[in-house]
């Protein structure tokens, strides 16, 4: 029997849900709880089709405070007991409110607002059953419609193809250069499959993140492992953040740029905020240096003055001053800097 749930009030528990066969993923409510690896069906762009449970989905809590430099990363904590609890005072650690990427929490249930997505039922053993079968017919409906595509002289390369779970409809995932006419391609294929046929265009970056590989991280690809939105990402990111600018070095087997590029952009652009960009003039021993670069990661801005000196200033001993309207060097600091 199918597990339908009955909402009775706004209260719920609220999953990460991810489809097997195109990667989608999605946030869902349900009334009870549940643990990663749980089949559900539920409702996708395309129609039910069935999804497995990745966890539950972070609560609202202590949020990351932008700018702040107090911050350890997630895996740093990978193992360590006895260290489970929220933190129970604002002065708690930053870190201590992060879902980790390795330490499973258990589902806590919320007031759920606005127009969320539940979850249909829990997924049947007959539902497995078909969803085994439907795979497995995958593989002979790509060298069919691959046959057909040759036939017709379409340019356009299929990628993928997957039945639909909750109604007799096949999705073939295609990329093409140009706009394709594949009316009689359609006509061709409901006579071999006998049920409704959807060939959706997708773009190089979707291909990479329906059919998944290894980035040059030696990591799988980001879009395909965890990526909900494929999110834009500029040249633009790759300058700010000091890396490289050659395309072979920024740019994933897509042939796009890196997905990772705008995973520290935000932080960037805070940290640059309260530092005087490069090439501003600064006073020092009444001599004017010029910042030259600007290092995020030690934290440090360079500056460099007459006969090549150069010198490394801390970011917390700069500061713009409202009263003249230029970035000043503490008076502490430069005192302990030209007295040695």
């Amino acid at each position: 029997m199918k597990q339908k749930a009955v909402h009775d009030d706004d209260w719920a528990y609220v999953y990460v849900i991810k489809n097997p066969s195109y990667n989608d993923i999605t946030l869902c409510a349900w009334d009870s709880v549940l643990y990663a690896g749980t089949p559900v069906v539920y409702g996708t762009r395309f129609g039910l089709d069935l999804g497995i449970v990745v966890g539950p989905a972070p609560v609202p809590g202590r949020s990351y405070i932008p700018g702040s430099t107090d911050v350890r990363g997630a895996c740093l904590r990978f193992g360590e007991e006895g260290d489970d609890e929220e933190p129970s005072s604002p002065e708690a650690h930053q870190c201590d409110s992060c879902f980790r990427c390795q330490i499973a929490k258990e589902p806590e249930r919320i007031r759920v607002t606005g127009d969320a997505d539940w979850i249909d039922h829990l997924a049947t053993p007959s539902e497995m059953a078909r969803y085994s079968e439907n795979a497995s017919r995958e593989e002979e409906a790509l060298r069919i419609c691959r046959e057909k595509i040759r036939r017709h002289n379409l340019g356009m390369k299929l990628v993928t193809t997957h039945f639909l779970l909750g109604e007799p409809k096949v999705i073939f995932f295609f990329t093409a250069d140009d706009r394709v006419d594949f009316r009689e391609l359609v006509k061709d294929l409901v006579s071999v499959f006998r049920m409704r046929i959807e060939l959706r265009q997708i773009g190089v970056r979707d291909e990479s993140r329906l059919i998944g590989g290894l980035s040059v991280c030696g990591r799988d690809y980001c879009c395909h492992l965890m990526t909900r939105e494929m999110d834009p990402v500029t040249i633009k990111m790759a300058k700010e953040q000091n890396l490289s600018l050659n395309s072979m070095k920024i740019s994933g087997p897509c042939g796009r740029l890196l997905c990772c590029l705008a995973y520290e952009y935000d932080y960037y652009m805070e940290e640059k905020a309260a530092c005087p960009p490069e090439g501003t003039r600064l006073r020092l021993d009444h001599e004017l240096w010029r910042v030259t670069e600007v290092n995020i990661l030690s934290r440090k801005i360079t500056v460099s003055g007459s006969e090549g000196r150069t010198i490394s200033i801390p970011f917390e001993e700069v500061s713009f001053s409202d009263r003249t309207g230029f970035w000043e060097v503490s008076e502490e600091y430069q005192e302990e800097l030209f007295s040695t």
